[in-house]
């Protein structure tokens, strides 16, 4: 959550409006452009990606439970090989 939040930081959001029930799109105004901007930051930050854009809104909590998802998918897949 603390990625996402600094993430979210550098595009201009004030850290106390940013929760675990937090909407993207509805909350914070995020438009496409910004969306894919999060997404590239948690690549650069996690080395995971994330698509996020074309899903319908979702909770900061959401996000990060994707993002878990993706690097839990992305260390079992270097343990096969």
């Amino acid at each position: 959550m603390d990625t996402l939040k600094a993430i979210l930081g550098d595009l201009g959001i004030p850290e106390e409006s940013l929760h675990k029930d937090t909407l993207l799109r509805k909350d914070l105004q995020l438009d496409s452009t910004e969306t894919v901007e999060v997404s590239l930051g948690l690549k650069r930050k996690l080395g995971v990606s994330v698509k996020l854009e074309g899903w319908q809104d979702m909770t900061l909590a959401q996000v990060c439970n994707r993002v878990e998802a993706a690097i839990l998918a992305s260390s079992n897949s270097k343990s096969l090989s």
